[in-house]
């Protein structure tokens, strides 16, 4: 799951959270595991392999810091998310002292959600069952593709049989909600080739699908390829592939509720819709990014400083900001508008407003009553749409 990772130069930071940072309205928690097996060429998440990383070390510093920053907060988290890096990769010995940490912290019974990332490549059946038993209701599987020509282009460490067999083995260990996350405009990937990546993941009967179009971030191999001409976008190849998406998935009953994920009826994300709806999330562990209320902060993004700072003055934050009323306007509307509940039209100023309804002429958006949002073809152009009316 992306977090917000654009900052202001940040204030002296305290050696203590300051408690009056709490909100009234229950909070989304993410937990930020940066250990890779192997690092992709497009991923500009902080992630790393172990080296020499002491795991049990991080692990002690991440249920601190969750004791510390639960405590001020005024309403509990509603929904926990593991992502990276892989969490999966956790041996089942980390795993279970991770969650017995969280438990003395969260009450999991108040949970909506409890969501966890992971590769193909890290579990096998008793693993899956061990997620399940620590609570674990929603996987989301980094597949990303079926053609091995196209994973190796990715440099994913699994092949095709294990990215099926991974599916398998979640449906075995009766995990409630199983998400596969696909990727498309890959260099080399063909139209057939992703046709044929969402018929496999659509015969495997995941509960819900997530196609993410290629972006080429900052401080990756890929954007490095892109600077020198050796890959190039492609916004023609970007609608051909955002379109059979849309068809094919939509066909087999999955409901498009934002721009790039798909699902099967009760299986939206709960803790991804709650950040495209502007709720508070607490963010814990490594370059992890937090926004409560109108304050965002981000952790240091270095796991053996973050678990010394812990350690030494009790809290790991490196940045932070006061967000203005037009910062959380402008947020409210970009993240809104890739959901199918929209806008409301009272987050637009007069221009906007004006700009909206042309749009609205060019069969981009539909406006009813007070609400806005976009059409198919206006989805593909979420982005450029939200700086034209924001």
């Amino acid at each position: 799951m992306s977090q917000c990772r654009s900052f202001c130069s940040p204030p002296p930071i305290d050696s203590r959270i300051d408690s009056s940072h709490a909100t009234a309205v229950r909070v989304l928690a993410y937990l930020h595991i940066p250990f890779c097996h192997r690092v992709c060429p497009y991923c500009s998440f902080y992630k790393h392999t172990p080296g020499n990383t002491p795991i049990p070390a991080f692990l002690d510093a991440l249920i601190e810091e969750t004791k510390r920053r639960i405590d001020t907060l005024t309403e509990k988290p509603r929904t926990l998310f593991l992502g990276g890096g892989t969490p999966s990769m956790l041996s089942p010995t980390h795993l279970e002292k991770l969650f017995a940490g969280l438990r003395e912290h969260i009450d999991f019974s108040q949970l909506d959600e409890i969501s966890m990332e992971a590769n193909p490549a890290t579990f096998d059946l008793a693993k899956a069952q061990l997620f399940r038993q620590l609570g674990i209701n929603r996987v989301s599987l980094g597949i990303q593709s079926f053609s091995q020509p196209v994973l190796q282009t990715l440099g994913r460490e699994h092949d095709p049989e294990q990215a099926i067999r991974s599916v398998e083995l979640l449906h075995k260990a009766e995990i409630p909600s199983i998400n596969i996350d696909l990727m498309f405009s890959i260099p080399g990937q063909s139209l057939d080739d992703w046709q044929s990546t969402l018929t496999q993941a659509i015969a495997l009967q995941p509960h819900h699908i997530s196609a993410y179009n290629l972006t080429y971030e900052e401080d990756t191999a890929f954007f490095e390829s892109l600077l020198k001409g050796d890959m190039q976008e492609d916004e023609s190849q970007d609608h051909e592939h955002f379109e059979l998406a849309h068809e094919l998935l939509t066909q087999e009953g999955f409901a498009h509720y934002e721009t790039s994920n798909y699902a099967k009826p009760g299986h939206h994300s709960i803790h991804n819709r709650g950040y495209w709806q502007g709720e508070s999330y607490l963010g814990l562990g490594p370059s992890a990014v937090s926004t409560i209320g109108n304050t965002r902060s981000k952790n240091i993004a270095d796991t053996a400083r973050y678990a010394e700072m812990m350690a030494s003055i009790g809290h790991a934050t490196s940045e932070s900001e006061a967000l203005s009323t037009e910062d959380l306007r402008l947020e409210r509307i970009a993240l809104g508008l890739r959901t199918s509940e929209g806008i409301s039209l009272a987050l637009l100023d007069d221009a906007g407003k004006v700009r909206a309804h042309d749009l609205a002429g060019f069969g981009l958006l539909v406006i009813e009553g007070n609400s806005l949002t976009l059409t198919r073809r206006g989805s593909a152009l979420v982005d450029s749409i939200a700086g034209e009316i924001a």
